[in-house]
């Protein structure tokens, strides 16, 4: 029996001498972090308006003779540059520009209508991403018998894809009169453009 006892006592002995050992040699737990999402990307909502900007056209001429022209018409693609400046008060828009559009009209009298120029003044309201104007000024049409100066006027509506990318339509209605010199020698012009600008 004292066997038994000295026996069992050796064994409680040298388990508690071993306990303190393997609790020191275990490694302590590592924490992971939990990963965080980035921060969402900033939406554009569209705004300012000011600055220049550049870009480009394609759409329609259509030229209807008037008085010394009447019954002569006709209408083809057009292709331009344009180029000018806004100032965003706010709430409204102002600006002007300058554009160019190729013509190439073949005329059912033989005559064509190579080119136009126009001289812009605009203001319209800011909604935002979108900008609904009016615009009137001058414009030079340069035709095979002679060129005129007449004035346009018009509207379009332009939308902000991103903050420097603009896509645009534009109507404009113009009057020309006594084309070359000659008296009498008048013409209307309607012209609808797509346009694409960018904004500096």
């Amino acid at each position: 029996m004292k066997k038994i006892l000295s026996a069992a006592a050796a064994v409680t002995a040298t388990a508690l001498m071993t306990v303190p050992a393997f609790a020191g040699a275990l490694d302590e737990p590592v924490v992971t972090p939990v990963p965080t999402a980035p921060p969402p990307a900033p939406v554009y909502t569209g705004g300012d308006w000011t600055g220049f900007y550049a870009g480009a056209q394609i759409g329609n001429l259509d030229v209807d003779g008037e008085n010394g022209l009447a019954g002569v018409g006709g209408d083809d693609t057009t292709y331009g540059l344009h180029a000018g400046y806004n100032y965003d008060f706010g709430t409204w828009v102002v600006g002007g520009e300058l554009d160019y559009d190729d013509a190439s009209v073949d005329l059912s009298n033989g005559a064509s209508v190579d080119s136009v120029w126009r001289a812009k003044l605009r203001g319209g309201y800011d909604f935002g991403r979108t900008l609904v104007y009016a615009t009137a000024g001058f414009a030079d049409l340069d035709t095979s018998v002679g060129s005129d100066t007449g004035e346009f006027y018009g509207v379009g509506v332009s939308y902000k894809a991103t903050e420097q990318f603009i896509v645009s339509g534009e109507y404009l209605m113009h009057d020309f009169s006594d084309i070359g010199g000659a008296a009498g020698v008048d013409a209307e012009a309607d012209t609808f453009t797509v346009r694409a600008s960018w904004q500096f």
